[in-house]
């Protein structure tokens, strides 16, 4: 079974490439996994009848219970069969129902294989969280399936409905199976049903079990996605609501019947929700002129009957349930291909332009006759031994008192129900084969072309099946009564197939017969006296009703909630804050700490209060500099704690943070003007107050409660041991980031990346951001050595820094000059030492990347663009990217050294010049980790810095121009070329 999930999926994925070199023909070879899975399961049927089906298990992830274990009993046997076997003769169809060169047909392909290989693992799994999975993956195909056709607005419109209605029903189900799973011990489906949990919880889970079936099921309410996703193309329309996706519902009804088919929320359910859409399907199929559509409502009605049988328990009752089901997928899948035959030959499905079919398509009106003749419940087909067992399982109720429901009346009632809707079906089968092949002799035929030969020879062959399983109906009981032997059987069995005799059942079927051709010859009477009854809201009109709300409340909530302000934004997301947490620290019985300890040393509370005073301070400054300066305040506050606390490496890291922020905000306050904009009212200043006292406040009361309730030893005890003999270094802070949470700081990496990229892509909107680079990148390679001189006189061309003479001679600084030229090296072989010593000493790749950005920074601020591009003639992106290769590097290859992913290697080597050397791998890591950050920094610098001096200039230019376009005298001036300014001008 694994292995033909396997071929499923290998399938799918070669089906576009394969539509792409063979065309239509792709079909027949996509055909082969489902026939497969249907000859594989035929295989077994002794060892299915027997009890002893095939099991195949294998262990996926397990800390969450989850294995893939699939099992063939009876039911997943005869689900296999229709599943593999109309699959693959719907996919053979394909090749003749598609154009040649139709669009999206490589696409549409490889869904309808890979649905087909979903409902194979749905209905063998034997796990209940693997079963939701498979469940999801026929709702995500069917919602592609639907919209096919991708330029029709009704389409999309039908899918996405599909798409909301099943999925809703799905995740009401995933709540169901995790509270089954648990209650129960295990996700086990086979061990589950032999010792179904119970209790009021349990109820509550199968109801919401329920509800994912009768939504996938098309039951009331939820009817109306069937018939609007008859805009997909017909072979969809056969096989996903005739013969898979709609009975995965029902093999959901039928799988969990055995062992809550006696619980009364389960029948009133199924019983009441089964008979409403039986009547109303079929009543809303009688007035249907579209031949597809006339057949989707049908298809609901026959999915309530269905689920009304399967639903109400009993040996009877499920042995007739599987017949039904049978049945159904062999004459609805018939018919759909019929109408999608004469679709394709005639150009239409109006009932009221069709004319003469018959004779002009005898083999495909002879298909369509057999189906039909077996949905209406008519002798010889599988549809009327199917029924029989229904009226006879649900007799037993008022001839014998032992009918499925439990209660005569209640059986008499859904037996009157079941009779009324087989009146109805009867009917509006006539309906269907009188207007698609009848011949009306004062109406033009319908022109007839030309079609591929599969178009007719599948329903043929699926028409004449039903036919052969009726006239083996008889041989197919026992192997369909494995699954009906579960219920124990009464002294007054029902049967499939064969005489009965004249008996109650059978004269219900007469009347149903004669009742229906009434109907039917009553047909316009009957027709006008329904387009005079009132219009009243549809299930599909309350949908669409509560999507308009639902789309309406939220933009109305997203425009009170985000309107751009950030303000407001903050506010929100801190009030969220306080309230929740809040809250349960108040009345959550929350524990507290016995003592407090303040402080360890007078230090502590000193800086503490220098960072209390800098933070009072940003909220009262009226300049943007000012409350940057004092919020830098506060972080390089936090880092003397840190380091009076004994972390020097979390002091360093933050005080290079902290510092890289205060060059990014100058950088980007250069476009700002100098004050805030706003002078916000006392009112608001008192409430922005009173909400930051509230968020310290319950911060610091998380704190103290965190550290009240530990009921073990702090994990991080021994974590000075443990990280020399796990990560091979002392530095705790830097083990943990490249050894014991290497995957965490891998995501990370890609994260800063995609940020950066983002980041920059915005800056340098408007123009080829790659290109002007390369362009700056190579003019300064080639402007590297030109300049030689050290200090000199100004305005010679000797310079400190290798780009000092291009600045304008105001905007330098001489010792600004000298100092950088000092200490851009020193910092650059610091940030190196950082590097290779962050494995026992404070630093590490990230502290160290940041050292090395502050020193191209120095050299940006101290010389500009073209300094910055002197001393990193480098692109971004290309430093990050070599950083994140090197670090996944590494994990690839500690797992081709046969080790795990991101496992960590320890060398100890005794080399000639440099001595003992302690080599751990991840260093290779941490230096990955160093040039992403560089990458980062670099970026910055271009984008934020670079970018920004050259709008400056343009606009400054622009400025100049206007400005010296008329001079006093009405003249243009003589010379507006702008003075170039530096990073630190204004």
């Amino acid at each position: 079974m694994i292995a033909l999930l396997v071929i499923h999926a290998l399938a799918a994925t070669a089906a576009p490439f394969l539509v792409r070199l063979l065309g239509r023909r792709a079909f027949w070879l996509l055909a082969l996994p489902p026939a497969g899975a249907a000859g594989w399961a035929l295989t077994q049927t002794g060892a299915v009848q027997d009890g002893h089906g095939p099991t195949e298990s294998l262990r996926w992830v397990p800390s969450l219970g989850m294995n893939l274990t699939f099992t063939l009993d009876t039911l997943a046997w005869l689900m296999t069969l229709i599943v593999g076997g109309i699959g693959a003769l719907i996919l053979v169809y394909c090749s003749s129902y598609f154009e040649r060169d139709a669009p999206g047909m490589g696409r549409f392909a490889g869904c309808l294989t890979g649905f087909a290989g979903a409902m194979l693992g749905l209905v063998t799994t034997d796990d209940l969280l693997v079963l939701y999975l498979f469940w999801e993956a026929t709702t995500v195909l069917s919602y592609l399936l639907i919209g096919h056709k991708t330029t029709s607005r009704d389409s999309r419109s039908a899918a996405t409905q599909a798409l909301v209605v099943t999925t809703a029903g799905g995740l009401a189900m995933l709540i169901g199976i995790v509270i089954i799973g648990q209650s129960a011990g295990t996700y086990r489906i086979s061990e589950v049903l032999a010792a179904p949990p119970t209790g009021t919880a349990v109820t509550a889970a199968v109801v919401l079990l329920l509800a994912g079936a009768i939504s996938k099921s098309a039951l009331v309410p939820f009817h109306f996605w069937l018939p609007g996703a008859m805009a997909a193309p017909t072979p969809v329309s056969a096989y996903l609501h005739a013969a898979a996706m709609v009975k995965a519902g029902i093999y959901l009804i039928a799988r969990f019947g055995p062992a809550y088919s006696g619980l009364t929320e389960w029948k009133v359910t199924l019983l009441t929700l089964g008979g409403l859409t039986m009547l109303i399907g079929a009543w809303r199929a009688l007035r249907q002129v579209d031949l597809k559509l006339l057949l989707a409502y049908g298809t609901v009605s026959q999915l309530g009957f269905i689920s009304l049988v399967v639903g109400a328990g009993g040996h009877g009752a499920a042995l007739a349930g599987l017949g039904l089901l049978l049945s159904h997928a062999l004459f609805k899948s018939t018919l759909f291909l019929s109408v999608g035959a004469i679709d394709c030959r005639t150009g239409t499905r109006d009932l009221r332009r069709l004319n003469g079919l018959g004779r002009r398509m005898p083999w495909t009106a002879g298909a369509a006759l057999l189906a039909g003749l077996s949905m209406a419940g008519l002798p010889l087909l599988m549809g009327f031994f199917a029924k029989e067992a229904a009226f006879g399982a649900f007799l037993l109720g008022p001839e014998y008192d032992a009918g499925p429901t439990g209660s005569a009346a209640a059986d008499t009632l859904m037996l009157a129900v079941m009779v009324v809707g087989s009146i109805l079906t009867f009917a509006y089968t006539a309906r269907f084969l009188w207007g698609a092949f009848a011949t009306a002799p004062h109406r033009e035929l319908t022109e007839v072309f030309d079609a591929g030969p599969w178009l007719t020879a599948v329903p043929v062959l699926l028409g004449a099946g039903g036919l052969v399983a009726g006239l083996t109906a008889t041989w197919i009981e026992p192997l369909l009564a494995p699954y009906a032997d579960q219920w124990v059987a009464d002294n007054h069995a029902v049967h499939l197939g064969g005489w009965h005799g004249f008996n109650l059942a059978l004269l219900l079927s007469v009347l149903t017969w004669a009742c229906g051709a009434a109907l039917f010859a009553a047909r316009a009477p009957f027709e006008s006296a329904q387009g005079r009854l009132p219009r009243t809201y549809s299930a599909e009109q309350v949908y669409r009703l509560a999507m308009r709300s639902l789309d309406r409340a939220s933009v109305e909530v997203t425009g009170a909630v985000q309107r751009g302000s950030l303000p407001l934004s903050l506010a929100l997301i801190l009030i969220v804050f306080i309230v929740v947490p809040g809250s349960q620290l108040l009345w959550g019985g929350v524990t507290w700490p016995d003592q407090v300890r303040w402080w360890d040393s007078p230090a502590q509370p000193a800086v503490g209060l220098v960072v209390v005073a800098a933070a009072v301070a940003a909220t009262r400054a009226r300049r943007r500099l000012r409350a940057v300066f004092l919020l830098g305040v506060t972080g390089y506050g936090a880092s003397m704690l840190f380091l009076l606390h004994g972390a020097p490496d979390l002091a360093l890291t933050q005080i290079l943070v902290e510092t890289v922020s205060l060059v990014v905000f100058v950088l980007v306050l250069r476009r700002l003007s100098g004050k805030f904009p706003d002078d916000p009212p006392r009112a608001v200043r008192r409430w922005r107050a009173l909400l930051g006292l509230g968020v310290g406040t319950v911060t610091a009361a998380m704190a103290l409660t965190a550290s009240a309730v530990r009921s073990t030893p702090p994990s991080a005890s021994d974590l000075a041991s443990s990280a020399v003999e796990f990560g091979g270094g002392s530095n705790i802070v830097n083990v943990i980031l490249v050894d014991v949470r290497a995957w965490d700081t891998m995501g990370e990496l890609s994260v800063v990346l995609v940020a950066a990229t983002g980041v920059a892509s915005l800056v340098f909107i408007g123009g080829d951001v790659h290109a002007r680079g390369r362009q700056l990148i190579r003019a300064s390679w080639e402007r590297r050595g030109s300049y030689t001189d050290v200090g000199g006189a100004e305005g010679s061309g000797s310079r400190w820094l290798a780009e000092g003479g291009r600045l304008a001679p105001e905007r330098r600084s001489t010792i600004f000059e000298v100092v950088t030229r000092l200490v851009f090296h020193t910092i650059v072989l610091w940030s190196l030492y950082l590097l290779f010593s962050g494995h026992n000493h404070p630093g590490g790749g990230f502290a160290a990347g940041l050292m090395c950005g502050l020193a191209l920074a120095v050299r940006y601020l101290a010389g500009s663009r073209d300094e910055l591009l002197a001393a990193a003639p480098v692109m971004p992106g290309l430093l990050m990217g070599a950083g994140l290769f090197l670090s996944a590097g590494v994990g690839l290859g500690a797992m081709l050294a046969g080790g795990g992913p991101l496992q960590s290697w320890i060398f100890d080597l005794h080399l000639p010049l440099l001595g003992h050397v302690h080599l751990v791998t991840s260093v290779f890591f941490d230096l990955g980790v160093y040039l992403v950050v560089i990458g980062l920094m670099l970026d910055i610098l271009r984008s934020l810095g670079s970018r920004v001096d050259t709008q400056i200039e343009q606009q400054d230019a622009e400025s100049v121009q206007v400005a010296g376009t008329h001079t006093e005298s009405g003249e243009p001036a003589a010379n507006s070329s702008p003075v170039r300014e530096g990073p630190m001008g204004t």
